[in-house]
C-alpha cells in the first residue's frame, strides 16, 4: 500500500445530519495514523461506525475500495452525501458492526467508536448512540476488539481511536488475547471536547478527572492480525 497526493488534500466540509458526530481531533488523529499506514489503491478497507464519512472519503480519496458501516440512518445517510459530494466510490450499509458485512475479510478496519463513559446502565438509543458508550466508556471498544480478527486478512490492520479515559492497557490486552498484535501507534493530548465537557462533574465524583484536569489523551491502538 502506497499513501498519494490524496493524503495532503484539503477536504471540503463535511455534512452532518441532527445526531451524527461531527469531524473533531480524533477524527483528524485517526485520518493521519490511516495515510501513514499507507492507504491507497487496491486497499480493502472497512469503517466501522463511519457517522460522518470523514474515514471512509479520506480513504477513497487514495484509491482505496471502501465499505462503510453506521447502525445509524441518520450517519449511513450523511456518508452517502459525503461521498457523493466528495465524488468518490463508498460501500455503504447500515447494520451493527462486522454483522453487516458477514463472510468479508479486509485489510485494514478504521473505527472512531464512542468512547467517553456516560451515567445511567441503559444502553443508548436513537441519536445517543453516536456519544454515549456505556458507564466504562468500552461498549463498543470491546465489541470492536472481538469481532477485529474474524475481519482482518493475515497482515490486516486495526486502526481505532479512544480516549485514555476508557483504558488504553485494557484494549491493548483484549486484543493481544484475541491473538493481535496491539501497540499504541499515536497518540495527542487535546482539550476536553462537547461530549466530555457535558459530563465533567459526572466524571469528577468517579475519581476518572482530576479537580483542575482540563484536556484528555487520545490514543490510536493499532492492531495488526498476523
Amino acid at each position: 500500500m502506497s499513501a498519494g497526493p490524496a493524503t495532503r488534500a484539503r477536504p471540503r466540509p463535511l455534512v452532518t445530519l441532527p445526531g451524527v458526530y461531527p469531524p473533531q481531533h480524533d477524527t483528524r488523529l485517526l485520518l493521519r495514523a490511516m495515510y501513514r499506514e499507507g492507504v491507497g489503491p487496491g486497499t480493502e478497507l472497512l469503517d466501522l461506525g463511519s457517522g460522518s464519512g470523514a474515514l471512509a472519503v479520506g480513504a477513497a480519496r487514495c484509491g482505496a475500495l471502501v465499505t462503510a458501516v453506521d447502525i445509524s440512518w441518520q450517519a449511513a445517510l450523511s456518508t452517502k452525501i459525503n461521498a457523493w459530494l466528495s465524488r468518490q466510490r463508498v460501500t455503504v450499509c447500515r447494520g451493527d458492526l462486522t454483522a453487516a458485512v458477514r463472510g468479508r475479510s479486509f485489510d485494514v478496519l478504521v473505527s472512531n467508536p464512542p468512547y467517553v463513559p456516560a451515567p445511567g446502565a441503559r444502553r443508548p438509543r436513537g441519536p445517543a448512540r453516536a456519544w454515549d458508550a456505556g458507564h466504562d466508556g468500552r461498549l463498543l471498544v470491546d465489541r470492536i476488539c472481538d469481532v477485529a480478527p474474524g475481519a482482518l486478512r493475515p497482515g490486516g490492520v486495526l486502526l481505532m481511536v479512544h480516549s485514555g479515559l476508557c483504558g488504553t492497557e485494557d484494549t491493548l490486552r483484549r486484543l493481544s488475547s484475541a491473538g493481535l498484535r496491539a501497540t499504541v501507534g499515536d497518540h495527542a493530548v487535546i482539550p476536553f471536547g462537547p461530549v466530555l465537557c457535558s459530563r465533567v462533574a459526572w466524571l469528577r465524583c468517579r475519581g476518572l478527572l482530576d479537580e483542575a484536569q482540563d484536556t484528555e489523551e487520545l490514543v490510536i491502538i493499532r492492531a495488526e492480525n498476523s
